[in-house]
């Protein structure tokens, strides 16, 4: 029998809520994370730094996670939970920035908005619609400052175990510092690395059929993860339709050969390159038992 959903905004992403009214502790140390209900493995794709497109690299990885076959034949089940609060961009990556907004289950919970595929949730299916315009994007979260509380007492007293963490990067300097930081982070909190992935590493000319790094070579990139003991699990091309497709809400690694087509030599390789990257982080995840079989 299906839950009962009513259409009004809240704020809880996890299956049936576990605190009716919940108290913010005094003393002691934080609840331990614990997995979230149903879930058997949670992967954060996180930067550090804004800007080197960890919402591109998370969606994509995802359509590659979900494509791939487990060992019994099946599809693994694959969900995307954005935590940015002030700048989600998922719903348009995704194609739901004009989907309705999330209904509401009895419980208290959000059902997630599901495209490709995949079940998402996002601040930004919470967020008023700007007048005029097709989404939320220019909507300031300031507006719904209870909204946004919420939120963050959620992620406080739902603390979420999280199995491992791939990190983004581009060729930066400015960025690998970033990145340090996101790592020293992650290990405090004995998160495993699951590797670096360079984003934006350099772009072949159609022209002259020649690689450019356009935003400086891969070795300081190459440098910093040896130093941090994590492996890097890829280097991403520059490719125009990466972009295009993400505007238009399709992953690029669901585009068609036709849509690729347009990125030449540009962008040649990009989808076997992340679905590689998917195989390592299943790998990775997969190295852990559960009582679900490592299934989902």
């Amino acid at each position: 029998m299906r839950p009962r959903c009513v259409p009004r905004r809240a704020l809880s992403v996890s299956a049936p809520a576990r605190h009716d009214n919940p108290l913010m502790p005094r003393r002691g140390a934080p609840p331990p994370p614990r997995p979230i209900p149903h879930v058997a493995r949670v992967l954060a794709v996180a930067s550090g730094k804004g800007g080197v497109g960890k919402s591109t690299v998370a969606v994509n990885l995802a359509v590659a996670l979900a494509m791939r076959r487990t060992p019994s034949g099946a599809r693994p089940r694959v969900g995307i939970l954005d935590l940015d609060i002030f700048g989600p961009s998922v719903p348009i990556l995704m194609g739901l920035a004009r989907a309705d907004e999330p209904l509401l289950t009895q419980n208290g919970a959000l059902v997630p908005l599901t495209n490709h595929g995949l079940p998402c949730m996002s601040m930004g299916f919470l967020l008023p619609r700007a007048p005029d315009a097709d989404s939320s994007a220019d909507t300031p979260v300031v507006w719904r400052g209870l909204m946004v509380q919420k939120a963050v007492q959620q992620l406080l007293f739902d603390l979420v175990a999280v199995d491992g963490a791939l990190i983004v990067s581009t060729p930066q300097d400015v960025a690998l510092a970033d990145v340090r930081k996101g790592v020293a982070m992650f290990r405090k909190l004995s998160v495993p690395i699951l590797g670096l992935l360079l984003n934006q590493a350099f772009y072949t000319c159609p022209a002259c059929a020649a690689p450019h790094h356009l935003y400086g070579p891969p070795d300081a990139f190459r440098a910093a993860a040896a130093r941090l003991g994590a492996p890097v699990l890829g280097e991403l091309p520059v490719a125009p339709a990466v972009s295009a497709g993400g505007d238009a809400g399709v992953p690029y690694v669901l585009l068609g050969e036709q849509d690729r087509a347009r990125d030449a030599a540009a962008g040649e390789g990009w989808d076997a390159i992340m679905a590689g990257v998917a195989e390592r982080v299943w790998a990775a995840l997969s190295t852990k038992t559960d009582g679900n079989g490592g299934g989902r």
